[in-house]
């Protein structure tokens, strides 16, 4: 876990300096009333980041601890659109950071265990982290005008 824990920081670190060179105006513009602006999708990201530290963590000592992630609902709740921009980097890219402490610190064994996500199949902590930082990649993308990254 250590080399998907050294992703983490170096995303954290290097995306926030990028992230902190957009506009405010290009954070806050809605292309459209039912689609997220690049301020909310930030925001999801660090809605995501809680639900997988929480998955991280509690998937650890728990048996098949079932956490589940309703984006829409979050976004919405949280109005990520009315927050300082600034706080919202920092808030990011900490909690990332704390992703990456936690996995540094994990068994391989603890690695293996796995939580449900309500997905088809149950997923093992390693295999979660690796695809929050596909998930990660492919939102950082959309919020800097980047190439495309899919994510499923």
């Amino acid at each position: 876990m250590k080399k998907v824990s050294n992703q983490f920081h170096e995303i954290a670190s290097s995306y926030s300096e990028k992230l902190k060179a957009i506009s405010e105006e290009k954070y806050s513009l809605k292309q459209l009333p039912k689609k997220w602006s690049k301020k909310e999708i930030l925001g999801h990201l660090i809605d995501s980041a809680q639900t997988n530290i929480r998955r991280f963590v509690i998937g650890q000592y728990e048996e098949l601890p079932k956490i589940l992630y309703k984006q829409d609902e979050w976004v919405a709740i949280a109005n990520y659109q009315n927050y300082k921009t600034s706080d919202l980097i920092e808030l990011w890219r900490l909690l990332n950071h704390h992703a990456a402490i936690i996995l540094a610190n994990m068994s391989e064994e603890a690695s293996k265990r796995k939580c449900d996500t309500n997905d088809s199949e149950n997923h093992s902590i390693e295999w979660l982290a690796i695809d929050y930082i596909k998930h990660l990649l492919h939102h950082l993308h959309q919020i800097l005008d980047l190439e495309p990254i899919a994510y499923p």
